[in-house]
């Protein structure tokens, strides 16, 4: 046992010291990491919240914008499903999902068109009144409205610059910040296919890869 200034030193007692110091530091780091990841998980929470107030106030279409203090942020939106990959339960991930999954090679506009078929179709009385099943519809059927849905394929978004833009596209929707560039259009399809629908539907505009279509407007005997 070595002397240091006319006293011993015990190396088992040193050890023992060492590592419960440690551990305590793992432990404070643990916990601190546990109050980071809880506080991340409530603000998430909070933006998935307005993000559901935001959606079913565009499913009303009584045609007031928001409050700005009701809008979702940027910053907000970045927090919610930031690697495309949670599972689809709330309105943003499941609006940013679609508009990436049919349009993400499209640029702006093609997404953008995707957008506003979504949000044309949610309340419309032919649609559900959110977003997730406005996208989901006829997946229990094996044929869904939205193909990426039910193609048997992952439906993680993959390159996070393209999915990046969904969000944002996404965000924006939500808080009823797009123009309208389908000219109210509830259907749309690849342009070298040829459905047997469209013919039934009056086609509105074609838009990157996809032509865009809305139902024939109805007029009655008070309007003739």
């Amino acid at each position: 046992m070595k002397r240091v200034c006319g006293s011993r030193i015990n190396p088992v007692k040193s050890l023992s010291t060492h590592l419960i110091s440690i551990a305590v530091c793992l432990a404070l780091v643990l916990c601190l990491d546990k109050a980071i990841a809880a506080d991340q998980m409530q603000k998430v929470g909070a933006v998935e919240r307005k993000a559901e107030i935001l959606e079913q106030k565009a499913a009303t279409s009584d045609g007031k914008h928001p409050a700005s203090a009701k809008i979702i942020t940027r910053p907000e939106a970045r927090m919610v499903d930031p690697d495309g990959e949670e599972p689809l339960d709330d309105a943003l991930s499941c609006l940013a999902r679609s508009i990436y999954w049919e349009a993400r090679s499209e640029g702006i506009a093609g997404m953008q068109a995707i957008a506003n078929v979504v949000m044309n179709r949610l309340g419309h009385e032919d649609f559900f009144d959110t977003i997730c099943d406005v996208v989901m519809q006829g997946g229990e059927q094996g044929v869904c409205h939205f193909s990426w849905w039910c193609d048997g394929r992952s439906d993680d978004a993959l390159e996070e610059k393209s999915y990046a833009l969904a969000k944002e596209i996404a965000r924006k929707a939500l808080n009823q910040q797009l123009s309208d560039m389908t000219d109210g259009a509830l259907y749309f399809h690849h342009h070298t296919a040829i459905p047997d629908w469209a013919s039934e539907f009056i086609k509105t505009v074609k838009i990157g890869e996809h032509i865009f279509y809305k139902p024939p407007t109805v007029v009655t005997e008070a309007g003739n």
